[in-house]
């Protein structure tokens, strides 16, 4: 019964409401949509959770959020109206308790309603949730859709992310999940496909013909800090690799779907992703890198001796038509020289030089770098003749940037683009069963190989605020290449 709108008033279910998630995400990223006009004509949010919350301590407790975590610019007017559809509902996981939230949703719904239950809980409850859920009968799609939202991460390995699909199934459809990926309701990753697919000057050389190689990074610049705990059972390859790394690979990769519509764009992502063949331990002893900041074993919630990865860099191959042969290189680590998350295409260079003034190992080749973030936009790099010289080189840039093109403020939160699209029922930017599962079938190899006792990877160091361990460095230039940006420039 998906529908942008079917005229049903709106319930959207927060379990874990109290949490972190909710007050610095979810209800101001709300919040700004119904200060636009995007909010369904009649909706009601329920918080739910064991905190003892009235619904007035609730909203002051949300407003505390909007004044800490939000730069919006909102009358108390806009407040007050907003937070007037807010309320909670104090109550365990047990059935019981989910009958009784059904009766106080079926109370509100009239005729019928519309219902998202998003899961902003740690993951070993989604199960339980949903599987009450279903008990109680309130997926049922009789009079209004129903739909489910699910936050990473979506299983710590193939095994366990199988196995949650196949619990969340038996009580929903695969059209009524909705894994949420923040990283996808980023502008910056959206205007990946804009960039290729708009732009006729890009897609005939997006290929293994002209492009020598791809990078992707996120690097951060803060350590573990209050996640340290969390942190160190999961590591840099699940917590960022198998997620928005692949994400951002998959979406740099794919081939053009025939429309912009949920289940031909996803395809196409799966479709890059089953190309990628997992490595074997060798191979991964070969095309992979891990390290550890110096400092992380003291971090407070650490094991002393603990062999986490905090950096990654991973070399994939892309085993098809269009880029076969055509290294995807992917680095990401805490605790880095600087926070920025971008895609670097570099081209091959001119296979033949005309020009007598430089030589062909030193020409710098063209290079397309997708900026995601802090610095949003697009610089595209080439040569020209250096004035009054016979034919003397030197690299420029054509840039684009957001916040010169749309304003300082153009670029909403990506929870916001990710809520409004569930409420519409655009799974577009949303994964997949077979995506997830596919995904961690290429991370797991590299996790078994990393953590196996042979050792055969080692763990290696590096001091906090470099660009991570000097075997990543070495890396590429086993293939006689090398990192192409440092600290958010073209070097």
């Amino acid at each position: 019964m998906a529908g942008k709108d079917n005229g049903l008033p709106t319930s959207i279910v927060i379990f874990g409401a109290s949490g972190d998630l909710t007050q610095r995400k979810l209800i101001p990223s709300l919040f700004n949509l119904f200060c636009k006009g995007r909010m369904p004509k009649m909706f009601r949010i329920v918080g739910y959770g064991n905190t003892a919350f009235t619904d007035d301590s609730f909203r002051a407790h949300l407003k505390e959020g909007m004044e800490q975590f939000s730069d919006a610019k909102y009358t108390e007017k806009e407040w007050e109206e907003f937070a007037s559809h807010l309320v909670y509902v104090k109550h365990a996981y047990t059935r019981e308790d989910f009958e009784q939230l059904s009766r106080f949703l079926d109370e509100w719904q009239g005729e019928g309603d519309n219902r998202i239950y998003y899961m902003a809980t740690p993951p070993d409850a989604y199960p339980k949730i949903v599987d009450l859920l279903g008990e109680t009968k309130q997926l049922k799609e009789e009079k209004g859709w129903r739909r489910v939202v699910i936050e990473k991460p979506f299983g710590t390995d193939l095994a366990s992310a199988q196995n949650l699909n196949e619990q969340i199934h038996k009580a929903l459809n695969e059209r009524q999940i909705y894994r949420i990926d923040h990283y996808l309701g980023k502008e910056t990753v959206q205007n990946i496909l804009v960039s290729r697919f708009a732009n006729t000057i890009f897609e005939p050389l997006w290929s293994r013909n002209y492009i020598d190689h791809v990078e992707i990074t996120v690097a951060e610049k803060v350590g573990v800090e209050h996640r340290a705990k969390f942190y160190d059972k999961v590591g840099v390859l699940r917590d960022m690799f198998q997620n928005h790394l692949l994400q951002l690979l998959s979406l740099v990769a794919m081939e053009p779907p025939v429309s912009f519509e949920a289940t031909a764009l996803r395809n196409e992502k799966v479709k890059v992703l089953s190309a990628i063949h997992p490595m074997t331990e060798d191979e991964v002893v070969q095309s992979t890198v891990r390290g550890q900041y110096k400092g992380y074993r003291e971090e407070e919630g650490t094991d002393p001796n603990s062999t986490t990865p905090t950096y990654g860099a991973v070399r994939l191959y892309v085993d098809n038509w269009r880029w076969q042969g055509v290294p995807f290189y992917l680095r990401s680590g805490k605790a880095l020289k600087e926070k920025f998350s971008q895609v670097v295409i570099e081209f091959k260079r001119p296979p033949h030089l005309l020009f007598p003034a430089s030589e062909a190992r030193d020409m710098t080749p063209n290079m397309l770098v997708l900026y995601l973030q802090p610095d949003e936009g697009i610089h595209w790099r080439f040569e020209a003749k250096v004035p009054d010289t016979v034919a003397e080189l030197s690299s420029v840039d054509m840039e684009f940037h957001y916040e010169d093109s749309f304003g300082k403020t153009a670029l909403p939160d990506a929870y916001e683009r990710l809520l409004l699209d569930t409420m519409t029922g655009d799974a577009s930017l949303f994964t997949r069963a077979d995506e997830v599962e596919t995904a961690w079938g290429i991370i797991d190899p590299i996790i078994h190989t990393w953590e196996a006792p042979s050792g055969k990877q080692p763990l290696t160091f590096y001091e906090p605020g470099l660009w991570g361990p000097k075997e990543s460095d070495e890396l590429l230039a086993r293939d006689g290449r090398s990192w192409s940006m440092w600290d958010g420039k073209i070097h």
